[in-house]
């Protein structure tokens, strides 16, 4: 029971839509612009850098809240399996994000909100996340594969740092933990599928942040 209440407080801090409500600021529907995809690349190409910074910040922040209010509700009662009720939080987030219901179950792609995962899960995930994506993004800027690359990424160290005792949880916990975030990982891969067809025909659009754009 806690890990669906766990989920059901995710997906409500994930239906706060970011990019929907940064478009209707700007009086547009960015779900008609750009891919028409809630995200923060969508954000980025269609509104500018200013906004795709602030849309990735609270998307990241939904994540980060979820999982903080977790730990305040399970700390005392659940603190031997904490680190995955609070992945649970994170992951009813990024379904809340990507499958708002509101919204015809039509959102983003849960990257901005994995960073918030990330972040408030293991720092360390979330260096080796930034080194893989901003390293990967200098050499060819195509967001997409940054994104996904990132997220096995998080997906391996996850695995490597459990495997040496970081969470401190028995071994059946921890491969519930595993598959939770390998479940993710798919999510992810899954959500980027149009993008990595194109990455593989040579047709993906590529991200500059350069002075032209907004």
């Amino acid at each position: 029971m806690e890990r669906l209440i766990c989920i059901a407080i995710g997906y409500a801090c994930g239906l706060f839509q970011t990019a929907y409500i940064l478009g209707k600021i700007y009086h547009i529907d960015i779900r008609k612009q750009g891919s028409g995809n809630l995200g923060s690349t969508n954000v980025l190409r269609t509104l500018g850098k200013k906004a795709g910074a602030l849309n990735l910040l609270c998307d990241c922040l939904k994540c980060i809240a979820a999982i903080l209010i977790v730990r305040a509700i399970f700390g005392n009662s659940y603190g031997d399996i904490l680190p995955l009720l609070s992945l649970y939080a994170a992951a009813g987030c990024i379904l809340g994000h990507n499958f708002p219901f509101y919204l015809n179950f039509k959102g983003g792609k849960g990257v901005a909100a994995s960073v918030g995962l990330v972040i408030a899960f293991d720092w360390r995930i979330f260096i080796i996340c930034a080194i893989v994506f901003f390293g990967l993004f200098f050499l060819t800027h195509y967001v997409s594969l940054c994104s996904v690359s990132a997220y096995l990424a998080a997906f391996i160290s996850m695995i490597v740092f459990g495997q040496m005792g970081s969470y401190h949880m028995d071994s059946y916990h921890m491969i519930e933990l595993y598959i939770v975030m390998g479940l993710l990982t798919v999510l992810a891969f899954y959500r980027h599928k149009k993008n990595i067809k194109r990455l593989l025909d040579g047709t993906e659009s590529k991200i500059y942040l350069s002075k032209k754009n907004k």
